[in-house]
């Protein structure tokens, strides 16, 4: 890890970054990002108002005509560099992502920090890859090609759950295809989305291509998706967010992609290797305290295996550590604020009235007192019309039911306004093959839960939104496809003229 440098004299400057500079907001209200292991203060800064977010966009649409004029081997030569600085200051990365969110360093060393790194290398390619129809006769008459362009500046809003990452995903394929944008990470997170912006100014991007614009979402989230100048919104957060971010990006006839709410299921055959499955489930539920909207949260079991199933879930979660996220010993974080985890602890509580906590269910004391720890929670005999069942929790809880058929498993796993992502446990290959195809979910696993990958897409069915992240499938939202046809017979009165005017 990198030398652990000071955040506020990092940020003395102010936390929003428009056209290559750090300053202050304008609003006139200010934000303390705090450390949820300690509850100590990390830094206050002055929040964006309206006006940081017209500046910032301003400066978007100043450097766009130069951005995406550049060749697509420029833009790719700035990313490869860009990917470079962020290998050069990943210990800085993870040190400051692990200290605003409470992660373990060893998830922000080993997933967050070297997937970014990816990502980016990735784009770096995919920005010279650009796909399309290849040019042909197509009427007989014609030729026709397929154009790609750049739309414009992009506004988009990136979560507090993984906001390195997620800051990456909202960049790299808008700047990649030629768009400038201007990004509002959440106000509790903000630190790393600054510094990826700063690495972009070193690896030589133009200023005005990254901004970062750090507010509320009342005031500077819902400007920047309702701003004239802005052609596309992009939203990765809660369903009910996504709702209100498409109310205004539709009244603006803006390009929408929207990430949102996840309830996976995973779904447990009786023919599934019972200890894979367990130390499946523990690690999928748990990754990120359960920040994460891919996360295992709903276990359905086939009865043979459910109740050995929950005894082996529950003896694994309690050898999970809770501590100090710096700790190299630390398997599990706090959650990202006291309020975030008093809800998580909310629904575990009113869960106490129809089912059984079966481990956890709880926050520890002692030297994790002051910190907004919560204990890996088991929860069973839940119904599947529960609160547990079919809500969102965002913490590190999941439930396990029983299902008898594999048809009901399925159903049940269909069962919620959701379809993010799931994942099927069988050593049956037709088994888990149907599972695939009946699952209703952007993205499902079989014989393991969570891993991602820069080259596939990643985003929803239903109520979890639409359009992908990651992959070339990203470059359908961040790009315009332009038919472009040419005349080949240069005859002046065409045949097919006559069913307008004239006479064969």
């Amino acid at each position: 890890m990198g030398n652990r440098f000071q955040v506020k004299d990092r940020f003395a400057d102010g936390a929003q970054y428009i056209d290559g500079q750090l300053r202050a907001g304008t609003s006139g209200r200010s934000h303390t990002v705090v450390d949820p292991a300690t509850g100590d203060e990390v830094l206050t800064y002055e929040l964006a108002g309206t006006a940081d977010v017209d500046a910032a966009v301003a400066a978007a649409k100043r450097a766009f005509p130069a951005w995406s004029g550049a060749t697509p081997g420029e833009r790719s030569d700035a990313l490869h560099r860009l990917a470079a600085v962020l290998a050069e200051q990943a210990g800085d990365f993870a040190y400051a992502e692990s200290l605003q969110c409470g992660k373990p360093l060893k998830l922000s060393t080993e997933f967050d920090v070297p997937g970014t790194i990816d990502n980016t290398a990735f784009f770096a390619g995919a920005a010279r890859h650009l796909q399309g129809q290849a040019a042909g006769e197509y009427s007989g008459d014609h030729t026709s090609y397929v154009r790609r362009e750049a739309i414009g500046v992009v506004g988009s809003i990136a979560p507090w759950n993984y906001p390195l990452q997620m800051a990456a995903w909202k960049i790299l394929p808008a700047i990649a295809a030629g768009n400038t944008i201007v990004l509002k990470p959440a106000e509790l997170t903000p630190l790393t989305s600054l510094m990826f912006a700063q690495a972009a100014k070193e690896a030589g991007l133009p200023d005005g291509v990254v901004n970062i614009v750090t507010g509320d979402g009342r005031v500077a989230g819902e400007h920047l998706v309702g701003h004239p100048d802005v052609v596309m919104t992009s939203f990765t957060g809660s369903t009910a967010v996504g709702r209100r971010v498409a109310e205004i990006a539709t009244a603006t006839v803006k390009r929408l992609h929207l990430e949102l709410g996840g309830k996976a299921p995973f779904l447990v055959f009786d023919d599934a290797d019972p200890e894979a499955a367990a130390h499946g489930a523990v690690a999928a539920s748990l990754i990120n305290t359960g920040q994460d909207c891919t996360a295992a949260t709903r276990a359905y079991v086939q009865r043979p295996l459910h109740d050995a199933f929950v005894a082996r879930v529950a003896e694994l979660m309690e050898t999970v550590r809770l501590g100090d996220p710096f700790a190299p010993t630390t398997d599990l974080g706090p959650l990202v604020s006291h309020a975030q985890r008093d809800r998580v602890a909310g629904f575990v509580e009113r869960a106490r009235g129809y089912a059984t906590v079966v481990t956890g269910g709880e926050a520890p004391g002692g030297d994790l007192a002051a910190g907004a720890y919560y204990r890996p929670t088991l929860i069973a005999g839940a119904a599947q019309d529960s609160e547990v069942a079919q809500s969102e929790i965002f913490g590190p809880v999941l439930v396990v039911l029983p299902f008898d058929t594999d048809d009901e498993g399925i159903a049940l796993a269909n069962d919620t306004p959701y379809g993010l992502a799931a994942s099927a446990w069988s050593r049956d290959l037709y088994r888990a093959n149907r599972a695939t195809r009946e699952i209703k979910a952007g993205c499902v696993w079989v014989n393991d839960h969570i891993p991602i990958i820069s080259e596939m897409p990643h985003g929803g069915y239903k109520a979890s939104g639409f359009g992908k992240d990651m992959s070339v499938y990203s470059f359908e939202e961040y790009t315009q496809v332009k038919h472009v046809m040419y005349d080949n017979t240069a005859v002046a009165a065409k045949d097919w003229h006559r069913t307008i005017f004239g006479d064969r």
